[in-house]
């Protein structure tokens, strides 16, 4: 609409409308109501279209600064950054076994992954006695309120074939960043794998092994102990002496020997030296003919009643201490001999609780020159067909014990990407061989580049001398031929965790004889075997005692 138009309209219509109003009151002589204006209606809207016009163009003028706010549009940008984290909002429930060690990593690390995934880690601790049975009682009831367990590989064996266990064969092949193959061939296949498949990542690796004062031995012109014999023998010698400058007597040994608390395989740290003497192929759990056990019999006989000698030579209470407790007296320095998993090799440099930095030696497992004839049931000596890895005519049998801490993912999860993602993060090298430094960690090395690259190791504090025995004991025991693996049939845990265990406990207290011990393990472990299968218990013990290097 154009305003010139209107606007000659307006005053010929305002003439109009007067002349028409003096005629009518001419007419009529007195004055009445006009009716309503509808065209002076009109005209108020048209100056009022006219002044829209012209104040709208100065605010669409000024609309165009607030558009050029780009400051505003800006500050946007850092929010969608934020929740494109690719876990944001999810927790990933973790089951393991109350620490320190083992859980401690979990934990403190769990922050930053949080951080770098939105993921947050909640960490659920209980004893080892009661690990098996949670992980189980969880996942057959269906509650599920796990998403991820730290846990023995040895379990595999229950927990696979019932179809708890994520199968991840394909995720840590495509994996970079986790550098599978770095992972020692030994612990990825025992730690790792069950009948041919992925299931478990490792984060330690586990092997026991000898411990000895350095220093002392050294002083004396003795060597580390070759066997069981010279094990008690160097116990008894500095048993009462002090061993760290206190003025108070220590002990020439310490093992922890408390009941359902990991004791049970120091028993089978003495007696494996004496069964197993034909390779790793062998066993030593139970005779592969007949799956008959290989607990009554002169060598396990032997080994109960070395175990029991050595708590002459340990700390009174040895009975109610566990590895937490006897690794801290080593490194408080007073304990000449122990047995342990590699973590008092880490603990020992740390300088706010080690009182043996640069002390401490670490060998393989003492052996014996004397075996089992397993058709006899009777010891009979070393030579080169009964002992034929035998070095210096003793036999060596380096047990795998547990095998190593492992992660594991629910089947039945709801996060299953961010709890294999941590498990990941755990385990690549980055914070791997960092954390096996690391004596309150419980991870022990598992990667061939944690024991090629000795680097870290002399960062935390350990001398070149002190990295290559200690690395060298644990590769000297990875690389035996006669080493032993630990038990991976199903139900294993009843096998060793409740029956050996309790058998093991009752001896060593005085409350049975080495003889009702050992009757009391045999037809507990028969009973078991017979109850699932001997046939099929038996074809799973063979098919375990193969494994890669």
């Amino acid at each position: 609409m154009k305003s010139i138009p209107l606007k000659g309209t307006f005053a010929v219509v305002v003439v109009a409308t007067l002349a028409i109003s003096l005629l009518l009151l001419a007419a009529c002589g007195t004055p009445a109501t006009p009716p309503p204006p509808q065209v002076v209606k009109e005209t108020v809207v048209v100056p009022q279209t006219v002044v829209a016009q012209q104040t709208v163009q100065v605010p669409v003028q000024q609309t165009v600064v607030a558009q050029q706010t780009v400051v505003v549009q800006q500050t946007v940008v850092a929010q969608p950054t934020e929740a494109a984290l690719p876990y944001a909002g999810q927790t990933v429930n973790i089951l393991t076994f109350t620490g320190p060690q083992i859980a401690e990593p979990l934990q403190r690390r769990g922050p930053d992954f949080e951080k770098l995934t939105g993921a947050h880690i909640n960490v659920i601790t209980v004893p080892f006695a009661d690990l098996y049975q949670k992980v189980l009682t969880d996942a057959t009831t269906g509650t599920n309120s796990y998403d991820a367990w730290v846990f023995n590989p040895q379990w595999f064996s229950d927990f696979v074939a019932a179809g708890f266990v994520q199968d991840i064969s394909d995720r840590v092949k495509n994996d970079k960043a986790l550098e599978w193959d770095d992972v020692a061939p030994f612990f990825r296949d025992f730690s790792a794998t069950y009948d041919g498949k992925v299931y478990a990542i490792p984060l330690d690796g586990d092997f026991h092994m000898l411990y000895y004062r350095s220093d002392l031995l050294e002083k004396d012109g003795l060597k580390a102990p070759e066997t069981w014999d010279d094990y008690l023998a160097i116990a008894a010698k500095y048993n009462g002496k002090d061993l760290n400058g206190d003025g108070q007597p220590d002990y020439g040994s310490c093992l922890f020997k408390k009941k359902a608390a990991q004791s049970y395989w120091t028993i089978l740290d003495i007696a494996a030296p004496m069964i197993q003497s034909q390779g790793t192929g062998q066993g030593t759990f139970f005779n592969t003919e007949n799956m008959q056990p290989l607990v009554n019999n002169a060598a396990f006989k032997k080994a109960l009643e070395i175990y029991k000698e050595t708590g002459k030579y340990g700390p009174p209470d040895e009975l109610n201490l566990d590895v937490g407790n006897t690794r801290g007296l080593f490194v408080s320095g007073r304990c000449a001999l122990a047995i342990d998993w590699g973590d008092i090799g880490s603990l020992a440099i740390d300088p706010t609780q080690s009182q043996v930095q640069d002390k401490v030696g670490a060998a393989v497992l003492p052996g014996s020159k004397e075996v089992l004839d397993w058709a006899t049931g009777k010891l009979v000596p070393c030579d080169a067909k009964t002992c034929p890895y035998a070095v210096n005519g003793v036999n060596h049998a380096p047990l795998a014990a547990f095998g190593g801490w492992s992660g594991a993912i629910n089947t039945n999860s709801k996060v299953k990407d961010a709890a294999y993602a941590f498990l990941s993060y755990m385990s690549q090298p980055a914070q791997a061989n960092v954390d096996v430094t690391i004596g309150k960690t419980g991870f022990n090395p598992y990667r061939t580049s944690q024991f090629l690259n000795r680097e870290e190791w002399v960062k935390a504090g350990m001398s070149p001398k002190a990295a290559s025995d200690y690395l060298g004991a644990i590769e000297d025991s990875l690389n035996s031929p006669n080493m032993v693996l630990d038990l991976r049939i199903p139900q294993n845990q009843y096998y060793e965790q409740v029956v050996l265990d309790q058998a093991v406990s009752q001896f060593l207290a005085g409350e049975i004889t080495a003889d009702q011990a050992m009757k009391q393990i045999e037809d507990a472990w028969n009973a078991k075997t017979d109850e699932l299968g001997r046939d099929a218990q038996l074809a799973a013990y063979k098919a375990s005692l193969g494994v890669a290097r």
